[in-house]
């Protein structure tokens, strides 16, 4: 397995030439890293008019091994080939390396390069990859590739103050400044190798050479709400001030997580506070995050969950009756979220209002609580990525032991903890009465084990001395209700009248239209049976819209038109099954021909697993539109072929012989369509980490637009 490394973008605010001398002062060994032994120049060639300087070196390295392993291995010492071109004109230096030793075993190659910072041509940038693949090492495969990853977090951290190191010796021996390359043939020109060694001499033209129109993200700035472009690349001061100390390895799970995002996924990518969350859930493991990460995203387009702070309007029931709400901040200046859940007739709510309108309170919350991170961190000065919940617990009682109550808790749980990882930091639970530990059984097992940590749970009244709530709220905010000083305004609750209930009818059919369903649905394509949804369409020239996902397997879109209406499946007598019925009604009629009572009005497309589709048609006729999606094989049959039910039902029984997807589609007048075409601009983009495998296939007439 071959693991990869990237570094975020270093900056070192001094002009690239100055760098450059600075950075050979480090060969042909260097003090400051024990390992690099010795080096020695191979080769070095210069172009006609000396701009550029390629240099090959061979390192020797004395890698930080037990000496056991060094035996086995037959060596003291680790050969490495080292590549430099300086490019003088353009000011960069591009570092390549590989190993010379067990290369026949281990394979290890690392890129570093330095360019000009695209906004201060006086700045200059630094960035490293590295690569290993350990094909075998004498039976000591793992070891061997902790040993390098160390090795390899070590000269990242050590990186940078080397060269800063040496820009000090400079400075003290009164080198400030080192004029730019210039073409020998120019009057006037001024060379710096007065001041420089003759292998390091530098300049270099306008800063866009190496990076142009790179979008930088300014440490000094607020994050953003989200990243702009592929190219878009996160700098290291940027990371320690809003996203904390990481090591270097984490910060190259976090740089490869978000370039898997903004080359994959087309919609809001998260901000880079939320990403980093999903990688500490999963240990920086980023396999597991990157899946993690896209099952969330897929759940919040399902959901239209980024507007729900936008759209979300709290009944006025919900306003009077849930007792919780933002109060301040914490020590460590976290949002501090209280909750007199002691006080809250949660039947009271759930008859009232349903389970589905607090679940979007709680989303609510969840989502306020990110946005109260991002001002905190401006506010502070420092990372700020979770907030403290304070729950109240007196008057906690039987009747909160409720089922349906505690099944709506379940389910709250489960959905936040699916989608709001380490966003709590620490849950402070006051005056536990003694049904407490029955309440702790039921939700437990739902908590992921790390979050259970982060519980302090403190019963009877004794929660303000040692050890207590002093130590992490500040005295002046402790609430009144909780013998403190500060008023606070949270609702104190009380007992929904009975009046406000809903019948179980109401409650089951308000669910239906809410969180449970949303504008996209979801359907299921067997092998031989196809998914189809009928368009009525009254007036020609009006515009079929659709955008759907292929979550899993490959499918074929067509679209059909035919001037009669299909008609309802029917009964199969000889199965017992309603046409199709197990799997999808079919509502092409078996007796239909294409060409005479049905159209293809759309060439059919090959739509691959982790996918998503976007695109229009404008309809030339009246009468009734078939969209349809079919399984795809390698022995798919023809668009025009129709399966037998025994085929169908022998197809259901195989589960790799099935598709899903997420769709939704819209019909628009064409006077409407032109007014919104730009939110509605055909794409097709994978959301899966499969989708970079994918290839593209199928085309669509002029009047679809499905790009690629």
């Amino acid at each position: 397995m071959v693991q990869e490394y990237q570094s975020p973008v270093r900056v070192y605010k001094h002009p690239f030439e100055l760098i450059m001398a600075a950075y050979v002062r480090r060969f042909p060994k260097c003090s400051l890293i024990p390992v690099f032994v010795d080096s020695e120049i191979i080769s070095q060639s210069e172009n006609e008019d000396r701009s550029v300087l390629v240099t090959e070196r061979r390192c020797t390295i004395d890698i930080d091994a037990p000496r056991l392993l060094k035996r086995i291995a037959g060596v003291d010492y680790l050969y490495f080939i080292q590549k430099n071109t300086l490019n003088r004109r353009e000011r960069t230096l591009r570092i390549e390396v590989h190993n010379e030793t067990f290369s026949n075993r281990v394979i290890v190659r690392e890129c570093c390069n330095y360019t000009v910072h695209p906004e201060n041509e006086d700045w200059t940038c630094f960035e490293q990859t590295a690569s290993l693949d350990i094909k075998s090492f004498f039976g000591f495969e793992s070891t061997a590739e902790k040993i390098a990853m160390k090795q390899y977090a070590a000269s990242i951290k050590k990186g940078k103050e080397i060269i800063e190191y040496y820009l000090k010796e400079l400075q003290e021996e009164g080198v400030t400044y080192i004029p730019r390359w210039t073409p020998p043939h120019d009057s006037g020109a001024v060379t710096s190798k007065a001041r420089l060694p003759p292998s390091s001499t530098a300049r270099t033209i306008p800063r866009h050479s190496a990076r142009d129109g790179l979008p930088y993200k300014d440490p000094a700035s607020p994050p953003e709400l989200m990243s702009t472009s592929p190219d878009d690349k996160l700098d290291a001061d940027y990371i320690r001030r809003y996203l904390g100390d990481l090591t270097p390895l984490q910060e190259s799970c976090l740089i490869r997580l978000r370039q898997w995002l903004q080359e994959t996924h087309k919609g809001k990518i998260p901000k880079d506070q939320h990403v980093l969350r999903f990688l500490r859930a999963r240990d920086f493991n980023l396999d597991k995050a990157r899946e993690f990460l896209w099952q969330s995203l897929t759940w919040r387009k399902q959901h239209q969950v980024d507007f729900l702070l936008d759209t979300f309007e709290r009944p006025q029931l919900l306003q009077d009756y849930y007792t919780g709400g933002w109060h301040h901040h914490d020590r460590d200046g976290r949002p501090l979220y209280i909750l007199r859940l002691g006080q809250m007739d949660t039947k009271g709510l759930v008859r009232a209002l349903g389970e589905e309108v607090l679940l979007r309170q709680v989303l609510s919350i969840n989502e306020e609580g990110l946005r109260r991170c991002e001002e905190n961190t401006r506010v502070f000065g420092r990372p700020i990525s979770c907030w403290t919940c304070l729950v109240d617990l007196e008057g906690l009682n039987m009747r909160h032991l409720w089922r349906p109550g505690i099944k709506a808790l379940l389910r709250i749980i489960e959905v936040i903890e699916a989608n709001y990882p380490e966003t709590l930091g620490r849950l402070l639970i006051l005056r536990a009465p003694r049904v407490f530990p029955v309440v702790w059984t039921l939700v437990s097992p739902l908590i992921d084990e790390n979050t259970r940590k982060k519980f302090l749970v403190y019963a009877g009244n004794d929660y303000q001395g040692p050890g207590g709530l002093l130590d992490y709220i500040d005295r002046e905010i402790i609430p009144d209700f909780l013998r403190g000083e500060c008023m606070c305004d949270i609702p104190e609750g009380g007992t929904v009248p009975k009046s406000l209930y809903r019948t179980a009818e109401e409650l089951e059919s308000e669910e239906n239209c809410l969180l449970t369903d949303s504008i996209y649905k979801s359907a299921s394509i067997f092998k031989g049976a196809p998914y189809e949804m009928l368009i009525e369409i009254t007036e020609a020239s009006s515009v079929i819209t659709w955008d759907f996902d292929v979550s899993k397997g490959d499918v074929i879109f067509n679209i059909y038109h035919s001037k009669r209406a299909p008609q309802p499946p029917k009964k199969d007598t000889a199965h017992g099954i309603a046409s199709l019925g197990a799997a999808n009604a079919q509502l092409i009629d078996r007796s239909w021909v294409l060409g005479q009572d049905y159209s293809l009005v759309e060439k059919a497309f090959i739509c691959r697993e982790g996918e998503s589709v976007q695109g229009s048609h404008i309809t030339r006729w009246p009468g009734f539109y078939i969209l349809q999606w079919r399984f795809h094989s390698s022995t798919a049959s023809t668009a025009s072929s129709l399966p037998r039910v025994d085929d169908v039902l022998a197809s259901l029984q195989v589960s790799s012989h099935k598709c899903k997807i997420m769709y939704y589609t819209e019909v628009l007048s064409s006077h409407d369509f032109r007014g919104s075409m730009s939110s509605l601009e055909s794409c097709q983009s994978g959301f899966s980490q499969l989708s970079a495998a994918t290839t593209s296939s199928g085309q669509s007439q002029a009047s679809s637009t499905v790009s690629r």
